[in-house]
């Protein structure tokens, strides 16, 4: 794939100026974002119109040292990147995050400064079927997404946290069980429930097509 986009590199564009040309193996000063963040900040904005967070997403991912965890020591520096200036450019800026935090695009935690000093990045790809299962994604951005998800690899991901949901779907249903007769409840005792690990919550199963009742065919007179 290298090999075929310098082929055309020097086919379109030849004896272009190197300095002028950014690559990951020559530059420093980049981080891993996933391919699919473009379709997800799509997502994002459609969910805060008047007050569009999808950029302030991009902003927090463009900071990730490679790793979920972020630490913001300056609310300020984050907001001006976010593009937002003025006396309430911070106000601005947390009302975006906590969109996002709804969303479940990040989660937080307050630190001795303020309210978003530690944030955790949570993976756009499983945030984005989440929006989706809750109705917050179009049918037809959530088409492209999957498309464009499959394409670079990440669809392993969204097939993983469906089953995810299905499992602890099924353990919810296997515990509220009603006691049965002469044996024990489905309801296990508080210190037999295993603990959860943290996470969003589990949007509701999509609803099943019922299926349309066959229609009766009139009685043809002529038949009497």
């Amino acid at each position: 794939m290298t090999a075929r986009a310098d082929r055309l590199l020097q086919h379109h564009f030849p004896d272009y100026c190197d300095d002028w040309l950014w690559t990951r193996q020559k530059h420093d000063g980049y981080t891993t974002v996933p391919r699919t963040l473009p379709l997800v900040m799509q997502a994002v904005d459609a969910n805060s119109k008047g007050q569009p967070a999808g950029h302030t997403l991009f902003c927090l991912w463009a900071r990730s040292p490679d790793n979920p965890l972020l630490v913001i020591e300056n609310p300020g520096t984050f907001a001006a990147e976010a593009g937002f200036t003025g006396e309430r450019a911070v106000d601005t800026w947390r009302r975006r995050m906590k969109k996002l935090k709804e969303l479940h695009l990040i989660d937080v935690e307050e630190g001795e400064t303020h309210d978003f000093n530690y944030v955790l990045l949570l993976n756009p790809n499983v945030a984005m079927e989440h929006m989706y299962q809750r109705g917050w994604v179009s049918k037809r951005l959530f088409s492209r997404f999957e498309n464009r998800a499959a394409e670079v690899g990440a669809f392993s991901e969204i097939e993983a946290i469906r089953k995810h949901w299905t499992s602890l779907r099924e353990e919810d249903a296997k515990a509220a069980e009603p006691p049965k007769k002469g044996g024990r409840s489905g309801r296990k005792a508080a210190d037999e429930v295993p603990v959860r690990e943290r996470q969003p919550p589990i949007p509701a199963p999509e609803p099943q097509p019922v299926a349309k009742p066959r229609s009766q065919a009139k009685p043809n007179p002529e038949a009497t």
